[in-house]
């Protein structure tokens, strides 16, 4: 089943509210994630891989595109339309001769209660299916429709805290246990999403294809299926990230959420929740993890059992990252810790990507656009942003330099949460800033001396100068990096 073409194919599996310290082979032990590690095996993973949003619409436009959020015009989840003069990189690929699918999410616009607009997109195999739950009718979420096909039913599988996501607030299960469980694995819309990719590439044959695999885990609720609740032990877990009075200096949305409940009011409060319900939620956040390196490794044997490894490059990411529990928070929002915008970011291919490689440059998920241009020997446009990796990857530039800095936008992103701020990130080695524009307030942290971000250093008068510099420095990026190159000369930084 070799492919016709010097092209290559491509997986691009994203999960979503993924967290970068979720594989066992980049360091980070408390959940096995053995197939995940087989691909940086047989790849590069970045350590230090940052979306450039912490919510979904605005890091998904951003990395299709290749285009910072402010540039795409998407900047918050729930917009009706998504703008014509934005081409996705699969709708690049699609014009050049891929075949390209999706299954899963999509989410460049709205899709409550109807399935979002589309734009000119580039996917010919299409089964979307926004989340799990069954809040549309038939014909619209795939992955539902799916289910009732095989005469399964939502309500009699499902025993999660919610059994409608479709409106706000959402629909409680009826006789809820207190326990989340969600669906047989089975039955599990990630398994679902990978049974869609192989019968795509089935479908599709020799010619060169893409497609991008989008579950909705580990987004919350966190309701993974029993059997994989079961494979870890909350014991053997580490405490979430706190330290006392850590808010005291920090924007105020931050102490808000630690006392009502993250992303404003729509999860518990952990004040007065106990260690072990603590250790629990982490439990099954992980355990949702292992599902998805389950699937993982199935399509992998998949590809090699049909000899499709070595013509197709496999991308593993994810939109942003999830608090769960660190610094007092869950679920996501304008939240700036490294938990929510640093990422998981994999590429393997073998014969091309260099193998067993752990890179440690500063990366933005804008690069992946014009790198899978560039791997494949397609010119990289203008109009594109980010900066391509695929010379870290084949060897051909320094493994662990990329960019200078990192930089994430984010602009009143969901709809009821945090509406009030606007503000930018701008990350280096050292030091890490975050403008909160029209506000007195900001945040400095030493990356080095304090990783885990407890020390606010915006108001230490010892910092005023590395302030200041690291303000001018997010200023010069918010503007540089979202200039329209349409029409001139590209410019690189």
């Amino acid at each position: 089943m070799g492919t016709d073409s010097a092209k290559k194919n491509i997986v691009w599996f994203c999960t979503d509210q993924q967290r970068f310290n979720t594989i066992s082979g980049m360091g980070y032990k408390e959940v096995p994630t053995p197939n995940l590690d087989r691909l940086i095996e047989e790849g590069v993973g970045f350590q230090y891989a940052y979306t450039q949003c912490p919510v979904c619409s605005p890091s998904r436009a951003s990395f299709l595109t290749g285009r910072y959020p402010r540039s795409t015009k998407v900047s918050y989840n729930g917009n009706d339309d998504f703008s014509r003069d934005e081409t996705l990189v699969t709708k690049r690929l699609a014009d050049s001769g891929y075949t390209c699918g999706l299954t899963g999410k999509l989410h460049l616009t709205a899709a409550m209660r109807a399935e979002e607009t589309r734009t000119d997109d580039g996917y010919s195999f299409y089964q979307w299916s926004h989340h799990p739950h069954d809040d549309w009718a038939y014909g619209v979420n795939r992955y539902q429709d799916w289910l009732k096909d095989h005469g399964v039913k939502w309500e009699n599988i499902y025993g999660g805290r919610y059994l409608s996501m479709g409106i706000y607030p959402p629909v409680p299960t009826p006789g809820f246990t207190g326990e989340e469980v969600g669906v047989p694995a089975q039955y599990h819309q990630t398994t679902w999403c990978v049974d869609e990719t192989i019968r795509f590439i089935e479908e599709t044959g020799d010619k060169p294809w893409l497609i991008s695999i989008n579950p909705f885990d580990p987004h919350p609720p966190l309701d993974p299926p029993r059997e994989y609740k079961d494979r870890m032990d909350p014991a053997s877990l580490s405490m979430p990230l706190y330290r006392e009075g850590e808010h005291d200096n920090k924007p105020p949305h931050y102490l808000k959420d630690y006392i009502r409940g993250g992303q404003e009011g729509s999860y518990d409060s952990v004040i007065g929740m106990t260690d072990e319900h603590q250790l629990e939620l982490r439990r099954d956040y992980y355990a949702q993890i292992l599902l998805i390196d389950d699937q993982v490794g199935r399509l992998m044997h998949y590809l090699d059992e049909n000899g499709l490894r070595e013509d197709t490059i496999f991308i593993f990411t994810s939109y942003h990252g999830e608090m769960n529990g660190d610094h007092g928070l869950h679920w996501k929002g304008a939240y700036f810790y490294e938990e929510m915008v640093r990422v998981p970011l994999i590429f393997s291919c073998p014969g091309l990507i260099q193998h067993g490689k752990t890179s440690n440059a500063l990366v933005d998920l804008v690069d992946i656009a014009p790198t899978l241009l560039e791997l494949n020997g397609y010119p990289i446009p203008q109009a594109m942003q980010g900066k391509s990796l695929a010379g870290l990857l084949t060897g051909k530039s320094d493994l662990h330099h990329h960019k200078e800095a990192v930089y994430c936008e984010y602009y009143a992103a969901i709809p009821r949460t945090h509406e009030e701020v606007m503000a930018t990130m701008y990350r280096d080695k050292r030091f890490k800033v975050v403008v909160y524009h029209g506000m007195p307030y900001g945040e400095l942290y030493d990356m080095q001396l304090d990783p885990n971000q407890f020390n606010n250093l915006w108001d230490n008068p010892k910092y005023r100068d590395v302030k200041h510099e690291m303000i001018k420095r997010d200023f010069d990026r918010a503007i540089l990096c979202n200039r329209d190159l349409s029409l001139g000369t590209r410019f690189d930084f």
